[in-house]
């Protein structure tokens, strides 16, 4: 491991964003990291298939991340996205302005729960595993379609219930694991940096590229106050991204888990000292910012907090690992969907897409509201003049 980690930051507007990206990427020398024989693997992230800002990827950062590469020479590329089960994948390609960036440049889409697209097979980690060889006794089992190729994650920079923060190692939670990953809830710092080292032994290169045009405070990664901060990241060293995000929402990058034992095992720094920032910010301009984001809590979020990690934790396996789930899973979308998105939620992106350079640039992308008030989803999407 280098003894410094680059990390780029540089800010952006609505007019120069695509530019901003090509620079952001040149900047933090993932050339030198990825094949260029490789087909490259594009995970870009869907907290929520609902339009919600700072939940999701935007579009712009899937056309900026597809120009660049294009541009390089890594022409070879895939959209990979993954379903949770409170999140409906090819839902969220519409809503979020996905799909028209897609159709522009020719990306195809693959789903890693579709046998069409990709097979899950079962691995042995070359490295000590922390946690998952004990929550899957039987084998950890990861999509084969990740082995060999470069990976860009294209997470947003948000607070979230459990990890305090999310960022890049976050993102491969989607990526690598099943629809049962909420297993590794109660042991998730240690879960993130398990990924972790098995990405480092399976991809041939991976960058992580993160949107902080519009960022999320509070019980994320859904139910978040949006606080546009019009800043980019992108680094090789998915700790070191974590770590800058860690540092710049408010948080001490060493008092997060997962940042923490990362950098013990020397996947990656999270020392802000073993960190070279460069771009738009430095290092001494982020140790003296904090954005004092707060994370807070839902309904939602209170439950998993009873049963992963308060004293209900005994109860976890008979509640989240047997049928039982199934209540949860619906209590949980119908709370998100249905009550805390109409009455809470919309208004808040009603607001952003009226008042924000940002959701004004969005909707330049296409409305993509109009089809589902026309299909019946009016409670979701009231009208709106636009």
């Amino acid at each position: 491991m280098p003894n410094k980690s680059i990390v780029a930051a540089v800010r952006t507007t609505p007019e120069t964003v695509l530019e901003d990206y090509a620079r952001l990427m040149e900047l933090s020398g993932y050339k030198s990291q990825f094949d260029p024989k490789a087909t490259t693997i594009l995970k870009n992230n869907i907290s929520w298939h609902l339009l919600y800002p700072s939940a999701n990827s935007t579009p712009w950062q899937v056309e900026g991340v597809t120009k660049k590469l294009t541009a390089d020479g890594f022409s070879d590329q895939v959209v990979v996205e993954n379903r949770t089960v409170v999140t409906q994948a090819k839902k969220g390609e519409h809503l979020n302005n996905f799909t028209p960036v897609h159709e522009k440049y020719g990306l195809p889409v693959k789903y890693n729960f579709d046998p069409r697209d990709m097979r899950w097979v079962t691995y042995e980690p070359k490295g000590k595993m922390l946690v998952l060889d004990q929550i899957y006794p039987n084998g950890i089992r990861i999509p084969d379609f990740f082995f060999g190729r470069n990976v860009v994650h294209l997470p947003t920079l948000k607070t979230h219930i459990y990890t305090d923060y999310t960022c890049a190692m976050k993102n491969a939670f989607g990526a690598l694991l099943d629809k049962s990953r909420h297993y590794c809830h109660p042991q998730i710092h240690e879960t993130l940096v398990d990924l972790l080292r098995i990405q480092l032994e399976i991809q041939s290169g991976t960058l992580a590229v993160a949107d902080g045009t519009t960022c999320g405070s509070g019980p994320g990664p859904r139910t978040m106050t949006p606080v546009v901060k019009n800043l980019l990241l992108a680094s090789t060293d998915q700790v070191a991204i974590d770590a800058v995000c860690a540092k710049l929402l408010g948080f001490d990058p060493m008092d997060v888990t997962c940042i923490r034992l990362a950098s013990e095992g020397e996947l990656g720094h999270g020392h802000l000292d073993d960190i070279e920032l460069v771009g738009d910010m430095d290092t001494q301009e982020l140790k003296k910012t904090d954005w004092e984001f707060v994370v807070g809590d839902n309904a939602a979020s209170a439950v998993g907090d009873l049963f992963w990690f308060g004293p209900l934790k005994p109860l976890a396996k008979l509640f989240f690992q047997t049928p039982i789930v199934n209540t949860f899973i619906m209590a949980s979308f119908l709370y998100h969907d249905y009550f805390w998105y109409p009455t809470e939620g919309w208004g808040r992106v009603q607001s952003w897409l009226d008042d924000t350079e940002w959701g004004q640039h969005f909707l330049t992308y296409g409305n993509p509201f109009e089809k589902q008030r026309r299909t019946g989803l009016r409670s979701l999407f009231p009208a709106r003049d636009s």
